[in-house]
């Protein structure tokens, strides 16, 4: 992997803990923007160093996730199973297919393959096989809706 997908990969992981933190806290965006940049981003927190994320790239997907929510989660709802909604969902669910439907959506610079392939990475980070396949199926469903 070069230094831009891991830079790419480290903002798509920030990315989705800001927006759980945007969820959590409501911090205002541009607060939370900043926190990240001077704070998390390429820091080292209670000796786990985290990688050097793309700012921009972090920046384009909370910023997008944000301004683009409800037509965001119109995509992922659509394709719910019946009786699911976006609210039993749980929250790091919700921000990694918030932040996958936002590429698929407004990233076209970015491959299908590659955004489904790095979304079900970070679901890995917080769920089980079962999720990640979860969230394979879903962000392929958008990617066909989308692209």
């Amino acid at each position: 992997m070069n230094d831009r997908s891991k830079s790419r990969s480290a903002a798509r992981l920030a990315a989705v803990q800001a927006l759980y933190q945007l969820e959590m806290e409501g911090t205002p965006l541009a607060n939370l923007l900043h926190e990240f940049h001077q704070h998390r981003l390429g820091a080292t927190i209670e000796d786990v160093t985290y990688a050097q994320a793309e700012e921009s790239f972090f920046d384009d997907i909370v910023t997008g996730v944000d301004k683009r929510r409800a037509e965001i989660d119109g995509l992922i709802a659509a394709r719910l199973s019946s009786g699911w909604t976006m609210e039993r969902l749980d929250k790091p669910m919700r921000q990694i297919l918030r932040a996958g439907a936002y590429e698929l959506l407004a990233r076209q610079d970015v491959g299908t393959g590659t955004v489904i392939s790095e979304y079900v990475d970070v679901a890995h980070a917080f769920y089980d096989k079962r999720e990640a396949g979860f969230v394979n199926g879903l962000l392929d469903g958008v990617a066909k809706d989308v692209r």
